[in-house]
Parts: C-alpha cells; sequence; structure tokens
C-alpha cells in the first residue's frame, strides 16, 4: 500500500520529537544574574566557605536565590542585576584579594532537566555579554629556548668527542658560531658531530669557523608547538578556575583569542589568565665559588633569602613534563609539593638521578611579570623572575613521581600546586587587547538577531499556507518542528556556540527546509496535471522530489564544511547551525511531512487534495 508508514517508523519520529522538545526546553528557562567565588594563590574552598557567605549576605540583608557548592566554587544566584553587583561589594570586602569574585550569568534550569544533562545552548559574547583577550604568544622566547637547547647539546658532544674550540655562542636567527683551532678540527666537527643534528644546518663556513642555523621546518614546529601547548595551559587553567564555558582559539600566526562569556569582571579575568610560572630543574655546581670567575656553563642564581649559588646551565627538566600536582605535610610537619612527571619526562630525571648520587639539584621557580615598559608597538614588556626555592641532595635514583620541600607556607605551595597542575607556558604570553560586550549591546543583539528569525519564520509560514493550503501548513509545522530540532541539538553538542552568523544560519536552513517543501509541492501538482491519481501524485511527487532535494543540500553541506575548516570564530559558528540545519531539514521536509500527509490521505478514497 503506497502512502502509508509502518508504526515501527511513527515511534522513531515521536522519540525524536521527543528528545528534541525535552533538550531544546531549557532555553526557555533564561540565566540567573550570579557571583562566583573561587579560590585564590592556593586558597581552596570548602562546604563551610558556604555557609559563611550565606551568614554574610544574611547580615548585609542581601537576598540571594539560592547558594550552591560545587567543584570546589561557590555560585550564588539573584534575581536581579541590582542585588548581584551589590553582593560582589559586600563579599568583595570580606574575603579580600585571596578569592576570585566574578559576576557570572549561570543558567535557571530546573534541577530535573539538569539531572537529563539538559542544559541551555551556548551563547557567544554577541549575544551572552562577557570579555574578550587578544593574547600574543612571544615566539622569540620559545626559540630562544631552543637555540640555549642547541647550544648546550653541541658543547656537551664536543666534549665528549674531545674536540678543543676556541668560542661557542649564539649568534642571530637563533643560530649558533663555533670558532674552532683549526680547519682539521671544523672537519672533524662536520663529519663526527653535525652529522646526528638533523635540524641544524651549516649557513656559513670559513677556516676555523663554523655558523650553525635551524632549519626551517624545526623552526615552524616550534612555533605550532609553542602556541598549541599554550593554549592547553589556558583551556586547563580555565577549566580548573570553573569557567566551563570560555572559549579559547588561535588566530594568525602568534596569537590566541579568549572569551569568557557571561563575565564582567575585567581585574579578576586578567588575574586568571596572567600567571605565568613554570619549574626548572638545575644541578649545582660545587666546585666554583660565588666570587671565581664562572665558566661557560654555570651561571649565578639566587635563593629567597638573597643567598647565592652556581648551578649549570644545562636544564635537566622543565615544567612542560609535569602531568600532575598535589600539595602535603611532609613528616617534619613542613608543606611539600607532590610532582608527576609524563613517561618522557620520568625516563629523563630517572637516567640522569641514577647518575648523579650525592649532588645537589637546584629546583628554579621562574616567573615572567609586568616591566612597566612598552616595546614600539604599545605593548607591556615582559620580564623574567626566578629564584632557588628548593635545593636537594639527590639520594637515589628518582622516577616519575618526587616531592618538592622546603616552601614557606602552605599558600604559597596550593598555588604553585595549581599552575603546575594547569601546565607551564613553553613561551611567554600576554593580553594586548581587551574588549568587554556589555548587556545593552547584548540585547540589542538578541533583539534583533529573535527578529530576524521571528520574521524569516512568519513569512515562510503565510507563503507555504497561502500557496499550498493544506500541504503548506503540513510544511509550516515541519518548519517550526525543524527549528526546535536546531536549538536542542544546539544545546547538546558541547563544543557548539550561538554566535549572530549562527542565527544567520538558522535562518538559511529553514529558507532550505521550505524550498524542499516548496520542490515537493510542486511535483505534486505536476503529477496531478499529468493524469495521476491522488494517492499516486503523493508518492510520485516525493520520490522524484528526492533527488533534487538530496543533491541541493549535499552541495551545500560540502560548502558548510569547507568554511568550517577554512574558517575561524563566528564562521564556524555559521558552519555549524547550518549544518545541524540541513541534516534536520532534510529529516522534517521530507520524512516529517511525509508522515503527516499520509496520516492525512494514506489509505482513504480521495477525490481532492488541498494543495
Amino acid at each position: 500500500m503506497i502512502n502509508h508508514y509502518p508504526l515501527w517508523k511513527y515511534l522513531i519520529l515521536l522519540i525524536i520529537l521527543f528528545f528534541g522538545f525535552l533538550y531544546a526546553l531549557p532555553n526557555l528557562y533564561g540565566e540567573d544574574s550570579s557571583i562566583q567565588i573561587t579560590g585564590l594563590h592556593g586558597n581552596i574552598l570548602n562546604k563551610n566557605t558556604l555557609v559563611q557567605i550565606e551568614n554574610l549576605l544574611q547580615k548585609n540583608h542581601v537576598k540571594s536565590k539560592s547558594i550552591a557548592w560545587k567543584n570546589g566554587s561557590v555560585l550564588v544566584r539573584f534575581s536581579n542585576t541590582s542585588l548581584q553587583l551589590q553582593a560582589r561589594e559586600v563579599i568583595t570586602k570580606a574575603v579580600g584579594k585571596n578569592y576570585i569574585v566574578a559576576l557570572n550569568l549561570s543558567p535557571a534550569t530546573p534541577h530535573w532537566l539538569s539531572s537529563l544533562l539538559a542544559e541551555p545552548m551556548k551563547l557567544g559574547l554577541d549575544l551572552r555579554g562577557g570579555i574578550h583577550f587578544l593574547m600574543e604568544v612571544d615566539i622569540d622566547s620559545s626559540l630562544s629556548k631552543l637555540q640555549q637547547e642547541n647550544l648546550e647539546n653541541l658543547r656537551s658532544d664536543l666534549d665528549d668527542k674531545k674536540i678543543p674550540y676556541i668560542e661557542l655562542s649564539k649568534s642571530d636567527l637563533f643560530g649558533l658560531k663555533v670558532r674552532l683551532l683549526d680547519q682539521k678540527s671544523r672537519d672533524k666537527v662536520r663529519r663526527d658531530v653535525l652529522s646526528h643534528y638533523h635540524d641544524i644546518v651549516i649557513h656559513n663556513s670559513s677556516y676555523n669557523v663554523l655558523t650553525l642555523k635551524v632549519n626551517d621546518e624545526r623552526i615552524r614546529l616550534a612555533r605550532e608547538y609553542a602556541i598549541e601547548q599554550n593554549i592547553n595551559v589556558l583551556r586547563n587553567r580555565i577549566t580548573q578556575l570553573g569557567l566551563t564555558d570560555a572559549i579559547i582559539q588561535r588566530q594568525g600566526n602568534a596569537f590566541v583569542v579568549v572569551e569568557l562569556p557571561g563575565i564582567q569582571d575585567t581585574a579578576r579575568a586578567k588575574e586568571i589568565l596572567s600567571s605565568m610560572a613554570t619549574l626548572e630543574f638545575r644541578l649545582v655546581n660545587i666546585h666554583i665559588n660565588v666570587d671565581s670567575p664562572l665558566p661557560q656553563d654555570s651561571e649565578v642564581k639566587y635563593t629567597r633569602d638573597g643567598q647565592a649559588l652556581v648551578v649549570y646551565k644545562h636544564v635537566i627538566l622543565t615544567g612542560d613534563h609535569i602531568i600532575h600536582s598535589t600539595t602535603s605535610i611532609d613528616e617534619y610537619n613542613q608543606m611539600q609539593v607532590n610532582i608527576s612527571l609524563d613517561r618522557e619526562g620520568g625516563h629523563i630525571m630517572s637516567n640522569f638521578t641514577k647518575d648523579h648520587i650525592g649532588q645537589a639539584m637546584a629546583t628554579i621557580f621562574i616567573e615572567y611579570k609586568g616591566s612597566g615598559k612598552q616595546d614600539i608597538r604599545g605593548h607591556e614588556i615582559l620580564e623574567k623572575h626566578d629564584e632557588i626555592i628548593n635545593v636537594a641532595y639527590i639520594q637515589s635514583q628518582l622516577g616519575s613521581s618526587f616531592r618538592i620541600s622546603g616552601i614557606n607556607n602552605q599558600k604559597e605551595a596550593r598555588q604553585l600546586s595549581l599552575l603546575l597542575r594547569s601546565g607551564a607556558f613553553v613561551a611567554p604570553i600576554q593580553i594586548v587587547e581587551e574588549r568587554i560586550i556589555g548587556p545593552t549591546m547584548v540585547e540589542q543583539n538578541i533583539s534583533q538577531g529573535l527578529e530576524a528569525c521571528l520574521w524569516g519564520v512568519v513569512v515562510s509560514i503565510l507563503f507555504m499556507v497561502l500557496r499550498y493550503k493544506l500541504f503548506g501548513l503540513v510544511a509550516a509545522l515541519a518548519l517550526l518542528v525543524n527549528l526546535v530540532l536546531i536549538i536542542g541539538i544546539m544545546s547538546l553538542l558541547p563544543g557548539a556556540t550561538l554566535t549572530m552568523p549562527g542565527i544567520a544560519g538558522i535562518v538559511l536552513t529553514l529558507v532550505v527546509a521550505v524550498d524542499s517543501n516548496v520542490l515537493i509541492n510542486e511535483r505534486i501538482k505536476e503529477e496531478l496535471r499529468n493524469g495521476c491519481s491522488i494517492q499516486m501524485a503523493i508518492h510520485q511527487g516525493y520520490k522524484r522530489a528526492f533527488s533534487s532535494i538530496i543533491d541541493a543540500n549535499i552541495t551545500t553541506f560540502i560548502k558548510v564544511i569547507v568554511l568550517y575548516i577554512l574558517g575561524s570564530g563566528s564562521i564556524k559558528g555559521f558552519a555549524i547551525t547550518t549544518a545541524i540545519g540541513i541534516a534536520t531539514s532534510m529529516l522534517t521536509a521530507i520524512i516529517g511531512t511525509r508522515s503527516i500527509i499520509n496520516l492525512i490521505y494514506g489509505g482513504k478514497r480521495v477525490t481532492k487534495l488541498s494543495i
């Protein structure tokens, strides 16, 4: 029997429809003005803090909707912005600078929906407001580290091969310069040493001098690694501080865009992102006195109490290899930081400590701070500050886990642990541009976007109903269902964010859905004019329009994929919503409308179609 669907098809459609409405529902509840309190500099919140904040608000007659403790943060909700600002002033005065007290917007989704993992769509800055940072990664600093590493490796190899040299120094473009005794030594270096360096090429050569340069591919890889690792560190740090809606993405060759939707407190947001610290482990040179002339492989570093120590320039290990860190109390009731290394870091530490038992190893804390000076572009110049926080004798072979003791207090230990746990910046990074998207602009964007979407739907529905009568009404119903399914899927996808271009993508897909129904309805009318029976006209109309609809949607989908791959930011948002809309429009325009038409006309003796 034509124009008839089996029961299982209707059941599948009903299930899809049910879940689409269920996961689109949270978007109707809106958001609450809220404050998020998070520990900073090693201060960790607990449920006792929640009670203290609740009592503080009651004492100052600030009424809150709810106070909740979750994942180490306290979230306080308010019914309006006025109460939110009043509460921030009260809480900030009470807790001081040891906590992040950030203005936020939190979904007002009921608990029963949240328990089903139903949450509203993530909105971009243009629809929700918040803070936009453009951060620049200091790629030259990363390449300087590579240059220093190459210099130390080359010095070590020259010593191992017992090849005497007059000078080994850095040169321009992150290269090296080796001045040897004679031409014979130069040729031996080229043959026995440099042949093993696949990333270094000889840029220039004279009688007894070799000028070396890192090849372009290695520089490109170093640049890529610096950007990607810094993005990972930013993402880890923001996630650990509870800002799960943050958007972090690369822009250009040396820039990273960080967007914090719902956050209006620029000072606190900067504080979250500006801590740039890591560790270095170096061997102490006990054979050289501080006042003696220093060999090329050593330099002076200072402890926190001002004591000078001579350490080797060679870095045994950096914070790049730290994958986890926690704090605890040692047997002397002193704070310590427990460190876990990745596989490569554990292998390096194990091999080094095995060969240097009985020698002293220094832990150097490195932090980049603003110098108060600016470069020619007007950006603040960062200065490197380092100090020895711990010196310990290697008593046995270490592995992937060890501890750092000698830290002054609990707060400092926890702060160090947080920075190490979130990862070490491969290169210094600083904010070069910041923008705050305020509530006025957001309201304007939302009203304009909703108005555009609403008028697009209304005009499409009017056209379809006036032109195709009952078939047009069915198409209009499918259009509304299509809109709900798009919203439901956008709410489900963890990485999807709705922006103004995304709304444009939704409007475009609604137009595509209308086009599909126009094709189907015109095909049915054409079959009727050719003398087909009503049932056969419906069947042939859907069947013959199917190939045209598929071809049109596939070509559109290919364009969307190209936009997503090559585009960035708002272009990706447009591509995501358009791709989702293409899939849902094919479901609703072809299968959805067909199921309703089959229910109305299928298996019945019909003399006239309302089309």
